[in-house]
């Protein structure tokens, strides 16, 4: 009983990570095109983004790969989610960023 809480929690982790990744990816990039530095937003992006998402897996992998590989689950399963879910702003920021090249 006590395995399956663990794997549990290792795909909410993953979950959480992944949400947090790829969330911050789409908010970087609303971020960045509308900079006068988008390499810096998008570089500082990187590193902070991965850098929290790789001690996030290694503390949830503990001593046991399953844990490993139910966080991975979750982080693409939070992928699959916030691609979904930035699906419609993400054609809105097309319409805008057409609407203001054309100008």
């Amino acid at each position: 009983m006590n395995e399956v809480l663990s794997l549990i929690f290792a795909l909410m982790a993953g979950i959480v990570l992944g949400m947090f990744f790829f969330g911050g990816l789409w908010w970087t990039i609303r971020r960045g095109l509308s900079s006068s530095r988008p390499a810096l937003w998008f570089f500082g992006s990187m590193l902070l983004r991965t850098a929290i998402v790789v001690l996030g897996f290694y503390y949830v992998l503990g001593d046991d790969w399953r844990r490993l590989l139910a966080a991975l689950l979750g982080f693409v399963i939070a992928r699959l989610a916030v691609t979904r879910l930035t699906r419609g702003t993400q054609q809105a920021t097309l319409q805008i960023q057409e609407a203001d090249h054309a100008t």
